[in-house]
């Protein structure tokens, strides 16, 4: 599956969240600039950021996995993270 978001955080803000979000899970395994891989018993996914024109920064994360799988839930639980660390008042919900 594959999930984008597009925020106003800067790339290594986005990309230190995953480290904290994803590593609490998975083993890290890939470590670019701007992007990362993870892997674990869940699965692997990927995390890349893409600065766009202005101040926007598009988030895309994909795993290897069939959507509503365990990994996709804490995929777009980083995304919800993301979110809210965008936009504190913002309140997560979901089950995921």
């Amino acid at each position: 599956m594959r999930y984008f978001h597009r925020t106003q955080l800067s790339p290594d803000k986005v990309l230190a969240e995953a480290d904290r979000h994803f590593g609490l899970h998975l083993e890290k395994i890939e470590h670019g600039e701007r992007a990362r891989r993870y892997n674990g018993s869940l699965g692997t996914v990927g995390v890349a950021v893409l600065s766009e024109g202005g101040h926007y920064v598009h988030i895309t994360v994909q795993t290897d996995q069939v959507g509503e799988s365990e990994l996709d839930k804490l995929a777009k639980r980083f995304l919800g993270q993301v979110h809210k660390l965008a936009h504190p008042d913002y309140e997560l919900r979901g089950a995921y």
